[in-house]
């Protein structure tokens, strides 16, 4: 299930080279801390619009991993 959230995620429109992760389901998870929606931290949420490029391909990284790591 995880490389099927990440395709979804990886579709988003792209607006300045890296596309935003954003589903638009803003929901913050008790347990995670994580957007339900994109898998980020509030912190990533709030950085995003500033962030360079190489800083959102570090944020998808992170991602990445959180996706992989989720149970099924």
């Amino acid at each position: 299930m995880g490389s099927a959230k990440l395709k979804r995620l990886s579709g988003a429109p792209v607006a300045d080279g890296v596309p935003s992760p954003c589903t638009s389901v803003c929901r913050m998870s008790e347990l995670t801390g994580l957007c339900e929606g994109c898998y980020r931290t509030l912190d990533e949420i709030r950085q995003w619009s500033s962030a360079d490029d190489q800083a959102k391909r570090t944020i998808w990284t992170q991602i990445e991993q959180r996706i992989n790591a989720s149970p099924s």
